[in-house]
């Protein structure tokens, strides 16, 4: 009989967590979607309240008012965070996801602003949060060119991360071979203030803070410059590539159940993160 008990609050406990991942996690039913609105609407409003908060005479008037708000929206969003750990198949996945990372960034800063006055105006990057608009409305072929984009770019990762070391290189020669060249009086007083230039220059920024004014150091600056225009095309045309890739296009807005990793091909029948077996009625 106890055994007989025990099953049936577990089969109940499950289907309640069930329910709860529905709501939470998905969009498709009428309760999902409220939620989300729900949770969209929150996030707007405590961002607005951040914001104001910021404002000098805002503040002095309604300080009390904005602390109330600030620690409403924050336990909510707490609460929420914990209700995601509960319920998700993976709890460490989801944490470390991007969506987990933002969502524990969400509410940190308040917690944080108590050891550290002043770190509560953090609570903006909620603005994140608000990527989650796509799924509520239902934006399928909007995520779906979401899920394009960030598969180019997982595909590219490699490229761009051998790309990114030429750079760094070329940058770290280039600001050694000038603070060799101009010296401290023409503002090149160390190597990291060389490579910061070439950085700038490299990028086309041009602060204009400091400047060669030897004719060798300005020769090598019109170098970088010209160079600047050639390596700024290399990753557009890396991640391009991976775009026009007919692999890429075949990405669906599909969610894994068990860590909520989404960007599956049309044809997975496995997670790519966590290796579950995802449900084809998603």
């Amino acid at each position: 009989m106890t055994q007989e008990h025990d099953r049936r609050r577990s089969g109940t406990h499950w289907k309640f967590r069930r329910k709860l991942y529905i709501i939470i996690f998905g969009s498709d039913t009428l309760a999902g979607k409220g939620f989300d609105v729900a949770l969209i609407l929150s996030i707007i409003l405590s961002v607005i309240v951040v914001m104001l908060d910021s404002v000098a005479a805002f503040r002095e008037v309604y300080s009390e008012q904005l602390i109330f708000l600030e620690w409403t929206f924050t336990i909510l969003f707490s609460i929420e965070y914990l209700l995601r750990l509960w319920i998700v198949g993976s709890t460490a996945r989801y944490v470390f996801s991007f969506y987990g990372v933002v969502d524990f960034l969400a509410i940190a800063p308040t917690y944080l602003s108590l050891i550290l006055p002043g770190s509560h105006y953090l609570l903006v990057i909620r603005i994140l949060r608000l990527l989650r608009i796509f799924r509520v409305l239902k934006l399928a072929k909007y995520l779906g060119e979401v899920n394009v984009l960030l598969g180019a770019l997982r595909a590219s990762r490699r490229k761009i991360a051998v790309f990114m070391f030429t750079v760094l290189t070329i940058v770290t020669i280039f600001g050694s071979g000038m603070y060799v060249i101009e010296g401290g009086e023409n503002g090149f007083t160390s190597i990291p203030r060389g490579v910061y230039w070439a950085i700038v220059t490299l990028t086309t920024v041009g602060y204009g803070d400091i400047s060669p004014q030897t004719e060798v150091g300005q020769a090598v600056a019109a170098i970088i410059m010209i160079l600047g225009y050639g390596i700024i095309a290399v990753p557009t045309g890396i991640v391009t590539a991976e775009l026009t890739d007919p692999a890429n296009r075949n990405i669906s807005a599909r969610a894994c159940r068990t860590c909520g990793r989404q960007g599956h091909q049309t044809f997975a029948e496995f997670c790519f993160s966590c290796g579950q077996k995802l449900n084809n009625e998603d």
